[in-house]
């Protein structure tokens, strides 16, 4: 896969696998699934939300409407629609100012990485969790995604490539530097 918006992204190894930092729309990539962070009444809403929506038609909120809701720290997957992606794994994360935003955001990453092994993805692009509208410091979104990520590609996995797809530059760079402290 060849990020459309970056000349060189941020990459680190562990084993064959790989976990890059790219600028990039995350709804408009070539990935098997990429990571939306949904709410927990399971609708899509604006944002990142109306792009899914536009995109991807609305077979996504239908399958969300079965799924019914997503308590905090869990995910459920559908259907990309007509997105690139074959597949979206809406995972719920922090808000700002809860108690544990670390700890939920751990659980979500965690609940987003299963899902992609029981559907033997290869390729997963996760979005920094909760630093925008939810307002989670991106350094604290930063080191627990990364450090989360890292540890699950050590292990048994299908997955082969995590992207963080990260437009914002003060977010890229938060992301790039936790991946450099580790290589």
């Amino acid at each position: 896969m060849t990020p459309t918006m970056v000349e060189r992204a941020m990459e680190r190894k562990i084993g064959e696998r790989a976990i890059r930092v790219v600028r990039d729309d995350i709804t408009d990539m070539d990935v098997d699934a990429f990571v939306y962070d949904i709410t927990e009444d399971a609708k899509l809403g604006s944002g990142h939300g109306s792009a899914i929506q536009q995109r991807g038609g609305v077979k996504i909120q239908e399958a969300l409407d079965e799924v019914g809701g997503c308590p905090v720290g869990e995910a459920v997957i559908t259907t990309g629609g007509l997105l690139k992606a074959k597949h979206i794994i809406h995972a719920n994360g922090p808000k700002f100012c809860e108690p544990d935003e670390e700890g939920k955001l751990r659980l979500a990453t965690k609940a987003a990485l299963r899902l992609a092994d029981e559907n033997r993805l290869e390729t997963l692009a996760f979005p920094p969790m909760g630093s925008g509208l939810y307002q989670v410091p991106v350094d604290l979104c930063a080191r627990v995604m990364v450090d989360t990520v890292v540890e699950h590609l050590a292990g048994d996995t299908s997955l082969r490539e995590v992207l963080f797809a990260i437009p914002d530059t003060r977010e890229r760079g938060a992301f790039e530097a936790r991946i450099q402290e580790g290589a």
